[in-house]
């Protein structure tokens, strides 16, 4: 029972030292009292970690810029499906040009939808260099074969780490037995052999370790390399599709303007009228006596002073013309709506309606009429 007693205490000694050793391990690297832990093995255990540390921030890093490139290129996709809809809604208004009084508005939705369908395209050039010069690339290297081969690399020279510090617990057990004990031929070959076994744990384990971190190394500067390549043309892209979307706008701004200016400058255009054209002075001096249906048209006044509300601009000789202001002497009214009268020796028909009677003048004002 004793023998058995103390076999089990041994058992979880070494347990105990083995869960040190683990701890030890994940704390990043053996203290001094490890068996087989020089310095130059524990910088480079400690050097791996680092690595391993690093490549997987940028990989994480590299997954979030491909997700968030492939929502922006769903929503652009729907931005350009919305904006071609305004094109082609532009085109049919300019098309249709329903409007009675001037091709003004046609004109203008003509030339903007030509500018947003340019919008678009380059909107769609852009999406599609997101697409292919860094969401792909990004992805490829994600999920490609170097950082996943360096990955296990590591994680080899990291079972083979822990291999060796179970041998070097063997090895520190056989010596530790043998100075209790007088000792004999095979406890000391068993100990040989433990401590070539944990030699070559030590040599394999110094090769892969240095395989190891040099691939690791050699991924980590391939991720940075690329990452900021891709970052850098996604900023490129950008900038020239903004570039490129401004000359649109400023064209388009260009035209628009200078056709407002060209409407603000012209003379308000020609209304037409429905009024019939006013009765001409032979059928109001003579013939209206022969022809009943004139002589209904006119009906004689007495004269009095109006005042021009509007202009208005002759369009016959038999008319008068008019500026907002004027005074005039009224003499007949025609029952289609026009008014005769006389202005500074000049008499003509005009209006009605761009007139409104006055009884009281000044006199500076009527001296304006003679």
């Amino acid at each position: 029972m004793e023998a058995i007693r103390k076999q089990a205490s041994k058992l979880r000694e070494q347990v105990a030292r083995q869960q040190q050793a683990v701890m030890k391990q994940f704390g990043g690297g053996y203290g001094a009292d490890g068996a087989f832990a020089d310095e130059a093995e524990a910088q480079q255990h400690s050097k791996l970690e680092k690595l391993y540390i690093s490549t997987r921030a940028a990989k994480h890093f590299q997954r979030d810029i491909v997700r968030g490139v492939e929502g922006y290129i769903v929503t652009g996709s729907k931005q350009v499906e919305i904006g071609n809809k305004l094109c082609e809604d532009g085109k049919k208004y300019g098309a249709e040009n329903t409007c009675t009084s001037g091709s003004t508005l046609s004109k203008a939705a003509l030339c903007f939808a030509k500018a947003r369908s340019l919008m678009e395209k380059e909107r769609g050039n852009l999406l599609k260099a997101l697409g292919t010069q860094v969401a792909e690339p990004l992805r490829a290297m994600v999920m490609g074969a170097p950082l996943e081969d360096a990955r296990h690399l590591a994680q080899r020279y990291d079972r083979m780490r822990q291999e060796a510090e179970a041998q070097a617990i063997e090895v520190s057990k056989r010596q530790m037995k043998l100075r209790e004990t007088s000792g004999n031929g095979d406890m000391i070959s068993r100990l040989e052999a433990a401590e070539s076994k944990l030699q070559e744990l030590k040599s394999n384990m110094g090769v892969l370790g240095k395989e190891a971190v040099a691939s690791m190394t050699a991924v980590e500067a391939q991720q940075q390399r690329l990452t900021l390549q891709r970052l850098i043309a996604m900023v490129e892209s950008e900038r020239s599709y903004h570039q490129r979307v401004l000359q649109i706008l400023d064209q388009l701004e260009r035209e628009m303007v200078s056709e407002r200016q060209r409407i603000e400058g012209a003379p308000p255009p020609a209304v037409e009228s429905s009024m019939p054209p006013p009765p001409s002075y032979e059928e109001i001096n003579g013939v209206f006596m022969r022809n009943p249906t004139v002589a209904e048209l006119v009906e004689t006044v007495e004269f009095f002073l109006a005042e021009a509300i509007q202009s208005y601009r002759a369009e016959s000789e038999t008319e008068l013309n008019l500026a907002a202001g004027d005074y005039i002497v009224v003499r007949k009214v025609s029952n289609n709506g026009w008014a005769e009268g006389e202005r500074r020796g000049k008499a003509g028909w005009f209006p009605y309606d761009y007139i409104e009677k006055r009884d009281r003048v000044l006199a500076s004002k009527v001296a304006q009429v003679f």
